[in-house]
C-alpha cells in the first residue's frame, strides 16, 4: 500500500497538476485562436459583423497573450512544476518565447530583482520619478524587457506568420497585425497597468509607501483584469503561490487590512 501524502506534498502535487492543466488550456486556446484567425478571410465580412469579430477576437487574444506571460511568470518563481525545476524552466522558456520572443533567463533575473529591490532604483519595473508620468514609467518598464535580439526574433516570427497567412488569402498580413501585433501591445499595457503601475504607484510618492497595494476586485474581475496579478501585495508577500492561489490568499489578508489589530492577534 502506498503511503499517504503529507499535507505539504499533497499541496505540491495539487498545485502542479492544476497549474499544468491551466497552462495547457491557455496554450491550446492561444494556438487554436491563432490558427483560426490567421486563416480567416476578413474581406468576406462587412460592417458590424467585421467590427464585432475584430474587437472580440482581439480582446480574447490579448487575454490569452497575457496568460502566456503569467505561465512564464509562475515558472520564474519555480511554481509551475514544483520539485521539477528543469521542466519548470523549459515550460517557462516556451511560454515567454510564444509571448514575445522574450529570453527566459534575462526576464527571470529582472523579475527576481523586482522582488528583491522593490520600488528602489535597482527595481527594473519601477520608475521612482513622479515627473516622468505614467508614460515615462511604461517606457522604462518596456525597455527593461526589450532588446535588439528579442525584437528581431519577434519581427521574424510575425513576418513568417504573415507569409503563411498571405498564402491563404491576399491580405493575410492584416490578420497578423490585428491578432498578433495588437494583442501583444495591449497585453503589455494590461500587465503594466494591473501588475505594476496600480499596485506600485503609491510607492513613488514623497512619503513612500513600504508595500505594494492590492486591487480589491472580486475574483472574477481580477481574473479578467490580469489573472489575479492585481492581488499584488499577496504575491510579494507569498511569491511561492501560483497565480490561481492568490484569490484565497487575498480573502485571508483582507480582515487584517481592515483592522490592523487583527494582524497582531
Amino acid at each position: 500500500m502506498s503511503r499517504a501524502l503529507c499535507p505539504s506534498q499533497s499541496r505540491l502535487t495539487t498545485t502542479t497538476h492544476r497549474g499544468l492543466l491551466l497552462a495547457a488550456v491557455i496554450l491550446l486556446a492561444w494556438l487554436a485562436s491563432l490558427l483560426g484567425l490567421l486563416s480567416l478571410d476578413l474581406s468576406r465580412l462587412h460592417g458590424a459583423a467585421l467590427v464585432a469579430l475584430v474587437v472580440v477576437s482581439t480582446l480574447g487574444r490579448t487575454w490569452l497573450q497575457t496568460g502566456l506571460f503569467i505561465v512564464g511568470h509562475d515558472a520564474m518563481h519555480g511554481v509551475l512544476v514544483l520539485e521539477r525545476r528543469g521542466w519548470n524552466d523549459r515550460l517557462g522558456v516556451v511560454a515567454l518565447a510564444l509571448y514575445a520572443a522574450l529570453p527566459y533567463v534575462a526576464c527571470s533575473r529582472n523579475h527576481q530583482n523586482h522582488h528583491r529591490f522593490t520600488a528602489s532604483a535597482d527595481d527594473p519595473d519601477f520608475h521612482g520619478d513622479p515627473r516622468a508620468g505614467t508614460l515615462g514609467w511604461y517606457r522604462r518598464f518596456m525597455a527593461g524587457y526589450l532588446s535588439a535580439g528579442q525584437m528581431m526574433r519577434l519581427l521574424g516570427g510575425w513576418g513568417l506568420l504573415a507569409l503563411i497567412a498571405c498564402r491563404l488569402h491576399p491580405a493575410g498580413w492584416i490578420n497578423v497585425l490585428l491578432f498578433c501585433t495588437l494583442p501583444l501591445l495591449l497585453s503589455s499595457l494590461q500587465l503594466f497597468v494591473f501588475g505594476t503601475y496600480l499596485p506600485h504607484r503609491r510607492q513613488r510618492l514623497p512619503h513612500q509607501q513600504s508595500q505594494a497595494d492590492s486591487l480589491d476586485l472580486p475574483p472574477w474581475l481580477s481574473l479578467l483584469a490580469c489573472y489575479h496579478f492585481g492581488y499584488h501585495r499577496e504575491h510579494h508577500d507569498s511569491p511561492q503561490l501560483a497565480w490561481f492561489e492568490l484569490p484565497a490568499q487575498h480573502r485571508r489578508a483582507r480582515p487584517s487590512r481592515r483592522d490592523p489589530g487583527l494582524a497582531a492577534a
